[in-house]
C-alpha cells in the first residue's frame, strides 16, 4: 500500500473528515456501551465479554489512531489499524446484532484513511458486517432465508462500493481540474513573460530599423551627392580652369563658360531629384541603353574624348534600382577616365545576357599597375594627367581590395552593384587602359543569380560577355 494514493485529509487538504474519525466513532461506541448495560444487565458473563470488546475497540482506536497522529500519513500503519478494527467489529456483530450500529465507524475510517484502491475491499468487508447484522434475525435454513441474506449482503456491498467509486472519481476529476487550472495559470504566466520579452525585442527592432533606415538614407545621399554634385562640381571647376587658361581667346572662353553653366544646371536638377529619391533625368524619358548613349554623348562633347556605345543581346526590362546602379556606374567610370586615364577613346558596352546584364566601360588610357602603390599627383586640367587622384580598384583576381586605393567613387559604385546581388570588377595594366565591369541580375531579390556568373572567371575573361567585350 506504500505506493498507493494517500487519503486526502492526511496531507491537510480536507480537514472536514477528521471529526468523523476522531470523535464520532467514540460517540457511537459510548452509545452501544449504554445499550449493552441496559439490555444485558442480567447476562452476567456475556455482559462482561461485550463490554470487554467495546473497551478493546475503544483502546484500539485511541492507541493506534487518535493518540498517534504521526501515523495517519503512513498507509501501512493505517492498514494494520483498520484490519484490527474490522476484526473487533466482526466479533461484536457475531455476538450481538445491534453492534451493527458500530459499522458506520468502519465506513468513516475506510473513507478517511485507506488509499485507493485498497478502499474498495475495506468498504466491502465493513458492508458485509453491516449486512450480517441486518439479516441476523432471518432463518438461514430455508431457501428464502438464504436468498434474502444474499440479497441484503449484495445490496450493502454494491451500494457502499459504488458510493466509494463515485467519491473517488469525483475527487480524481476535481484534482484534474485543479491541475489543469494550475497549468493554465503557468501557461498564462509564461505567455505574459513571453509577451513582455517580445515587446522588448520589438522595441529594440524598431530602434534598430530606425537606425538602419537612417544609415541607409545617409549612404544613399552620399552616393547621390558623389554621383551628381561632386561630379558636376569637378566638371565645373575643370571648365572654369580651362576658361581661365583660354582668357585671350573669346570663343574658347565662352565655350568653356557655357559648358560650366550647363553642368551647374544639370547638377542642380540631379541634386533635387536625389533629395526626392527620384530616377535620374536620363532614365525618366528613355531606356537604359538610350540613357547611356546620352550620358556618353554629353561626356564626349565636354571632355573632347571619343565615346562609343554599343548594346548587345535582346533588351529586357530591369528593376529601376538596377538601371540606376548601372547608369551611376557608367557615370563614375567616365568621370575616372576624365580625371585619370589620358584616354583618346572610351567604349561603353551594355550586354543583355541570359540571367543578368553586364556593363563594360573600357578606355585606351595609360592604365595602372594594381600591385603598385599609388600616390596623389597634382595638376590643373582633368584628362591631361594632372589633378589625378589615386585610381581605385584592381582586378579581384589579383587579390587586391579595389576600395583601398581610391576615394568614395568606387566604394559607392560597389555598394550599389553588390546591393543588387551583382559584382563589380576593375581590371588594368600600365599602358593597356582600364576596364570596369558591372554585372547585375535581372531579379535582384532572387539571391544574386546573375552575380554568380562572373565569380569564378579569371582576370580579363568573362564566360558570357557580349561580343566585343575582351580584356
Amino acid at each position: 500500500m506504500g505506493g498507493r494514493e494517500s487519503p486526502a485529509w492526511a496531507s491537510g487538504q480536507d480537514e472536514r473528515l477528521l471529526p468523523l474519525v476522531t470523535v464520532v466513532p467514540y460517540a457511537i461506541l459510548g452509545a452501544l456501551v449504554v445499550a449493552t448495560l441496559v439490555v444485558e444487565r442480567d447476562a452476567g458473563g456475556a455482559l462482561l465479554i461485550d463490554l470487554g470488546l467495546c473497551a478493546a475497540a475503544g483502546a484500539w482506536m485511541l492507541g493506534m489512531f487518535t493518540l498517534r497522529p504521526e501515523r495517519r500519513g503512513r498507509p501501512a500503519a493505517m492498514g494494520v489499524f483498520f484490519a484490527g478494527l474490522v476484526v473487533l467489529i466482526g466479533v461484536q456483530v457475531l455476538r450481538e446484532p445491534w453492534f451493527g450500529l458500530f459499522t458506520p465507524a468502519g465506513y468513516f475510517y475506510a473513507f478517511g484513511i485507506l488509499p485507493w484502491p485498497w478502499r474498495l475491499p475495506g468498504i466491502a468487508v465493513v458492508a458485509l458486517e453491516s449486512g450480517t447484522a441486518q439479516v441476523a434475525s432471518i432463518p438461514k435454513d430455508t431457501a428464502i432465508g438464504v436468498t434474502v441474506t444474499a440479497v441484503v449482503l449484495a445490496v450493502n456491498v454494491i451500494c457502499m462500493c459504488g458510493m466509494a467509486w463515485w467519491e473517488w472519481d469525483a475527487d480524481r476529476k476535481n484534482k484534474e481540474r485543479i491541475t489543469a487550472l494550475e497549468q493554465a495559470r503557468e501557461a498564462n504566466r509564461r505567455l505574459q513573460a513571453t509577451l513582455a520579452e517580445n515587446a522588448g525585442l520589438h522595441r529594440q527592432l524598431v530602434v534598430q530599423a530606425r537606425e538602419a533606415g537612417v544609415l541607409d538614407e545617409r549612404q544613399r545621399m552620399a552616393r547621390e551627392i558623389h554621383d551628381t554634385l561632386a561630379q558636376g562640381l569637378i566638371g565645373i571647376v575643370t571648365q572654369l580652369q580651362a576658361a581661365e587658361l583660354a582668357g585671350d581667346v573669346p570663343d574658347r572662353w565662352k565655350a568653356h563658360f557655357a559648358a560650366a553653366n550647363r553642368l551647374a544646371r544639370e547638377s542642380l536638377a540631379e541634386a533635387r531629384r536625389s533629395v526626392d529619391a527620384l530616377r535620374p533625368q536620363p532614365l525618366e524619358t528613355a531606356g537604359l541603353g538610350e540613357a547611356l548613349a546620352g550620358v556618353a554623348e554629353r561626356w564626349s562633347a565636354l571632355q573632347g574624348v571619343t565615346a562609343h556605345v554599343a548594346t548587345t543581346g535582346t533588351a529586357r526590362p530591369l528593376e529601376s534600382e538596377a538601371e540606376l546602379a548601372l547608369l551611376r556606374a557608367a557615370q563614375e567610370a567616365l568621370a575616372n577616365v576624365a580625371r585619370h586615364a589620358r584616354a583618346t577613346t572610351v567604349t561603353l558596352t551594355l550586354g543583355y545576357l541570359e540571367r543578368d546584364v553586364l556593363l563594360e566601360v573600357r578606355d585606351d588610357g595609360r592604365g595602372f599597375d594594381p600591385a603598385a602603390p599609388r600616390k596623389r599627383e597634382s595638376g590643373a586640367v582633368a584628362g591631361s594627367g594632372v589633378g589625378v587622384e589615386p585610381e581605385s580598384g584592381a582586378a579581384e583576381e589579383s587579390g587586391m581590395d579595389a576600395e583601398t586605393g581610391g576615394g568614395f567613387g568606387l566604394k559607392a559604385m560597389r555598394e550599389r552593384i553588390e546591393g543588387l546581388a551583382g559584382t563589380l570588377r576593375v581590371e588594368s595594366a600600365r599602358g593597356a587602359g582600364t576596364t570596369v565591369r558591372a554585372r547585375v541580375p535581372y531579379e535582384p531579390a532572387g539571391g544574386g543569380a546573375g552575380g554568380a556568373g562572373g565569380a569564378d572567371e579569371p582576370a580579363g575573361v568573362a564566360a558570357d560577355e557580349p561580343a566585343g567585350a575582351g580584356a
